[in-house]
């Protein structure tokens, strides 16, 4: 069984047991948290995509810890101007671990 949620403006799949980086989640290490934007849920050969959501489909997830991503590194240049910028981002992260998906 799988699902397809949409969290921090960006689709996954997700299976039960699975560890994910996802957006930022206010929330603490160790609370759970519910997903409810689930956008399909697959069991064996049923199918169910939502319109856009599925109805009363639920994702529970632990939160397992919160970090900063890889530095992605920015550089502008204009050749023969004398201009160069640098500029550095680490994107905030909140990692989850699937417990349950119901439909």
């Amino acid at each position: 069984m799988y699902a397809v949620v949409k969290t921090g403006g960006k689709q996954y799949k997700v299976a039960v047991g699975e560890k994910l980086k996802v957006e930022q989640i206010p929330a603490d290490v160790d609370s759970q948290i519910v997903l409810e934007e689930v956008l399909m849920v697959v069991e064996g050969d049923q199918v169910t995509v939502g319109t856009p959501v599925v109805a009363g489909a639920k994702i529970q997830a632990t939160v397992v810890s919160h970090g900063r991503g890889e530095k992605v590194r920015i550089f502008k240049m204009r050749r023969r101007k004398h201009y160069q910028k640098r500029q550095g981002h680490r994107q905030n992260y909140t990692e989850i671990r699937i417990d349950a998906i119901s439909k």
